[in-house]
């Protein structure tokens, strides 16, 4: 078995030795220059660690886990030209360094790479392994259109929200382990099992990062802490607080949303007093301990010795009590 640290480095050995073509190099310059950015890699380590859990060797399926990792960049790349964010992890987003038009072609040609390496797996894997892919792709752009509907929608209920981060974060955290279970060949019920520890754990990921936007430490937080209340963002925080508020509680909620002219500082305080009055630190916390449960089940009903899922187990247990 591999160790998280050992796969993370053996993805970002495989980013780094990725030729591209040098022309032009107008388009895939910007590419590099994102993939240089890093990350923790955490969706292309799931794909390793389920082939490594289901028997496949690492090698065999690491073309799969670079494509689910470009396909995660492609993401990020629209996601910051929509959101018109102009930092990624400390850096220059590819639409600030360059322009829009770059970043769209960039982020197309970064798709389009994850297709190129995904036709470089097992022939006689690849129609399963385009399958689980491209349902994940689709999902997640409707995942991405359902949050910005919600955002000009003063009413989400907490059903639509968790079905919406299902698409958007959660499914890709699914299908990257099922693509990894597909390499070890295993049977319908396993894939289905190893799809629902990777789904259920990505809802558990996304409260988390709920949680942390309102009360994340500000020191070790890799974003401003109560960015999604400045921003009036649809969470499981906001959506229960405007659910569970009566009175004075419940019109001043309304009044921060509406108003467009505010103290950033003065709005976070407020709104977050608001949460603690409500017990919604508490609730979001229960919520997510639900789906981790949800997803620890799923993984346990796989016949595998427990000690082969323990690398999995830690991976989830990194997600949960991370605090950035």
């Amino acid at each position: 078995m591999h160790s998280i640290a050992a796969l993370q480095t053996i993805i970002g050995e495989a980013l780094i030795e990725r030729n591209f073509p040098s022309n032009p190099d107008t388009l895939y310059k910007p590419i590099k220059y994102f993939l240089e950015i890093g990350g923790k890699r955490l969706r292309p380590v799931l794909t390793l660690l389920a082939a490594d859990l289901f028997g496949a060797p690492v090698k065999a399926s690491l073309p799969a886990a670079l494509a689910v990792e470009l396909f995660h960049n492609f993401t990020l790349i629209h996601d910051d030209i929509m959101d018109e964010a102009p930092l990624r992890r400390g850096r220059e987003t590819i639409h600030k360094k360059w322009d829009i038009n770059t970043a769209i072609l960039s982020g197309d040609a970064t798709l389009i790479t994850a297709y190129q390496l995904l036709g470089e797996c097992n022939p006689e894997l690849l129609p399963a392994l385009l399958n689980v892919f491209n349902k994940m792709a689709q999902e997640v752009c409707e995942g991405q259109q359902l949050d910005m509907d919600f955002e000009k929608l003063l009413a989400v209920s907490e059903e639509e929200y968790l079905y919406m981060i299902r698409l958007k974060t959660s499914v890709l955290l699914g299908a990257a382990l099922e693509m990894g279970a597909i390499f070890g060949q295993v049977n319908k019920q396993d894939r289905e099992n190893i799809y629902a520890f990777g789904v259920n754990m990505g809802i558990a990921f996304q409260l988390q990062d709920d949680i942390l936007d309102v009360y994340g430490d500000p020191t070790k937080f890799g974003k401003q802490v109560g960015g999604d209340i400045i921003e009036n963002k649809k969470t499981y925080l906001l959506i229960n607080a405007l659910q569970l508020a009566e009175g004075l509680d419940k019109q001043e909620l309304i009044h921060w949303i509406e108003t467009e002219d505010f103290d950033p500082q003065q709005k976070i305080g407020r709104i977050t007093a608001i949460y603690n009055q409500l017990g919604i630190e508490k609730l979001a916390h229960q919520k997510k301990m639900n789906f981790a449960d949800q997803a620890y089940q799923a993984l346990e009903a796989i016949a595998l010795p427990s000690e082969k899922k323990r690398p999995l187990i830690e991976f989830a247990e990194s997600l949960l009590s991370r605090e950035r």
